[in-house]
């Protein structure tokens, strides 16, 4: 019986946090057989993994994927370097944006789509400290905008002092 959905296997929740995303894109990932059994009993992080370009095409570096358990002499490397699976004309469009300047590819989540491994990256540009203090304040006071509407809506309105 063949898959259907998605079900994430990993995320890199800081990724948001440490970038500004500008653009996502969903690409395969080049896995051998004991990697894909690891990714499905769940067993990855993208912790510190990365994107880089080299002869035109896209690798991702230090991805971990543990050993599979039940591997032999043919288990993977934890954190060998693996290709990214993308069409020529998004490899091309993100060499250029890259070349720039300013730019870097950051993995977000990785999945299995119908079966499938795929990797979400996306084209980002780095944070300074300001702006996640910013963004933190920004989140922190609609959450509070959130509350007090809850609030009145249910009639227990109380004055909001700024």
């Amino acid at each position: 019986m063949k898959e259907k959905g998605r079900s994430v296997i990993a995320q890199n929740r800081k990724a948001r946090h440490e970038y500004t995303l500008l653009e996502t894109f969903e690409a395969g990932v080049a896995l051998v057989g004991t990697e894909v059994k690891s990714l499905r009993m769940g067993r990855a992080s993208l912790v510190d993994a990365y994107a880089t370009i080299d002869d035109g095409e896209i690798w991702l570096r230090a991805l971990y994927i543990a050993e599979y358990s039940q591997g032999t002499w043919t288990n993977h490397e934890p954190r060998r370097t693996r290709k990214l699976l993308l069409h020529r004309a998004e490899i091309d469009k993100l060499v250029g944006k890259i070349r720039e300047g300013g730019l870097t590819l950051v993995p977000l989540s990785l999945y299995f789509n119908d079966g499938k491994v795929k990797l979400e990256i996306a084209l980002a540009k780095g944070k300074k400290s300001y702006d996640k203090r910013a963004d933190l304040a920004k989140r922190d006071s609609d959450r509070e905008i959130q509350k007090a509407y809850g609030r009145a809506a249910k009639g227990r309105v109380r004055e909001l002092r700024g």
